[in-house]
């Protein structure tokens, strides 16, 4: 098993991902190789004075790096030598099993679909979140913003990807699987949700719970939601400003901080042959330490194919 990362993705990279990677290593995983993307020098110097144990860790040099604020396409074809656009050529190469970073989120959209490509049968990949319970279960909501405008077939698949996600790597043996939508009762909604509601029903291949409100999202209704990623991305971004309201104004809750981003790490492509996982710019070394627990998971799980095989049906 061979975890790649982008040493030089992020706000505080690579010293973050530098003890990220301290932190993973602390736990003792399985044996896993890491290949280290990104400035040799700083990578090295870096890991020599936090004293990781480098058995298992190759560098591999890569002298530019695809800042936050570049135009993803633009950037990977003229920054060939970025640490985002060699982590993806060994991505696509085989020499890595999953790749991982916190950098330019476009440009690791771009790269995952147009260098390891979705799974046969995928229309479009979907990015989720995971959702916390008020009853301490784990929910997940997809699309969160890979894919602004939606047709009701797209939801289906975000429903059976979902749902093959939340049995291997959140744990739950049959994932109710539920559209987000304005109403509760069966014809509610915009033409999307109404179309899509009737495919849900109809799919054998999830537990479909009907339609969620957003004042569900949070409780335990469902385990699966989905909706297009315009409407995700909005209920994502709001979950994130309760944690920093609730840190702003210091208030220590157990539920509030379960909506940490750390403590997930970052978010899997699903629909794309290989794990590629994308973390919050602002990452730091427990969200790239989940990142890399995150991508073994995966890659012992073989999520990605049984994806495949779930969407095959």
């Amino acid at each position: 098993m061979t975890i790649g990362i982008d040493m030089m993705g992020g706000d505080y990279a690579p010293l973050e991902a530098v003890k990220g990677l301290a932190l993973y290593l602390a736990d003792a995983p399985v044996e896993v190789k890491l290949l280290l993307v990104g400035d040799s020098n700083q990578i090295h110097q870096l890991i020599n004075e936090h004293k990781v144990d480098s058995k298992n860790i190759e560098v591999v040099h890569a002298e530019q790096v695809i800042n936050m604020h570049e135009h993803p396409t633009k950037a990977l074809r003229e920054k060939q030598k970025s640490s985002i656009a060699i982590g993806f050529h060994l991505l696509a190469t085989g020499k890595m099993d999953a790749f991982i970073s916190a950098g330019n989120t476009g440009a690791m959209l771009v790269g995952a679909l147009f260098s390891i490509k979705a799974l046969e049968g995928v229309i479009r990949p979907a990015i989720s979140t995971i959702v916390p319970k008020i009853n301490g279960n784990t929910g997940l909501l997809l699309d969160v913003g890979l894919n602004a405008d939606c047709k009701p077939e797209h939801l289906n698949q975000f429903a059976i990807m979902g749902s093959v996600y939340a049995q291997l790597i959140l744990g739950i043996e049959k994932p109710r699987t539920a559209l987000l939508n304005v109403g509760e009762e069966e014809g509610k909604g915009n033409q999307l949700a109404q179309a899509t509601y009737h495919l849900l029903k109809e799919n054998k291949q999830i537990h479909f719970a009907g339609n969620v409100e957003g004042r569900d999202v949070l409780q335990d209704k469902a385990d699966v939601m989905v909706c297009d990623g315009f409407t995700g991305n909005i209920i994502l971004k709001m979950a994130e400003s309760l944690f920093e309201v609730g840190r702003q104004r210091k208030i220590e809750d157990e539920f509030l901080n379960r909506f940490n981003f750390e403590s997930y790490g970052g978010t899997p492509v699903l629909g794309v042959a290989k794990p590629v996982i994308i973390g919050h710019g602002i990452s730091g070394a427990t969200a790239f330490k989940n990142m890399m627990v995150l991508a073994q998971k995966m890659i012992e799980k073989d999520v990605m194919n049984k994806m495949g095989e779930a969407l095959a049906v």
